[in-house]
């Protein structure tokens, strides 16, 4: 794989993205501030349908800007359906965002409001495609499903990630990482807002259903540290919403 040509900060940071991505600006670019007024009330988008098999967990990869952890995504043991969706998204692989301290590191924003971490579960639409490869520069290509963290008590399925982390403390470091549950790191609620996006790293394809519970998780500030302790920050800010429609699960 080619050296990375861009960084999340310095003389290559999202500032210069443009530069080598010229769809960073675009008109379906990710992330956003939710403002929460402007939001579409459909109660017909209805519940999402997540059906994750622990058995397709792999490994945890240290990827130089973040980790993957990645799943086994030859058939649909892992899939998200409904909600917003049409056909069957397969799971490929989850991360997080976070940054400096832990006052900021979400890349959404509710009416301005950041959390100190956010997940991304990240999925493409295995009924059409067949790879995430072919998928990942259609409109309706994948679909990623944003969970934010804020501080609090230790999260226990988060602890199992921290730990792992260990073992790959060097960029293409790669380690196993098998029976994890990601559901467990889901909230409570499953009110969830959605809207057409990006990806919020290059290449930025604009190929996104975006889908992002309102109720966030907890994980501890020592826990977010040990994140850090890979890299210091990984987060892009909020790009102009361009006439998009945010809309909602929940009346």
């Amino acid at each position: 794989m080619a050296s990375l040509n861009w960084s999340y900060e310095g003389d290559n940071g999202p500032d210069q993205w443009h530069k080598l991505y010229p769809v960073a600006n675009g008109n379906l670019q990710s992330p956003i501030d939710i403002k929460t007024k402007n939001v579409k009330k459909d109660p017909s988008l209805g519940h999402l349908h997540v059906t994750w098999n622990l058995s397709t967990c792999k490994e945890i990869v240290n990827i130089g800007h973040s980790f993957h952890v990645n799943f086994e995504d030859k058939d649909n043991r892992s899939v998200v359906t409904g909600g917003p969706l049409t056909g069957n998204y397969r799971l490929q692989q989850f991360h997080f965002h976070w940054g400096r301290t832990d006052d900021y590191g979400s890349e959404h924003t509710v009416d301005g409001r950041k959390y100190a971490s956010e997940l991304h579960l990240v999925h493409w639409n295995s009924d059409k495609y067949s790879s995430f490869a072919e998928a990942s520069d259609k409109p309706d290509g994948l679909a990623i499903i944003a969970v934010f963290l804020q501080v609090g008590p230790p999260h226990e399925c988060v602890q199992k990630i921290v730990t792992a982390l260990g073992s790959i403390k060097t960029k293409g470091k790669k380690a196993p990482f098998t029976n994890f549950d990601p559901s467990t790191l889901l909230p409570g609620s499953l009110d969830y807002w959605t809207y057409p996006g990006s990806l919020t790293h290059p290449p930025l394809l604009e190929s996104v259903t975006w889908i992002i519970y309102k109720e966030p998780i907890t994980v501890s500030s020592e826990q977010l540290a040990q994140f850090r302790s890979l890299t210091v920050t990984n987060h892009r800010l909020p790009q102009p919403l361009k006439g998009r429609q945010i809309e909602c699960s929940y009346v």
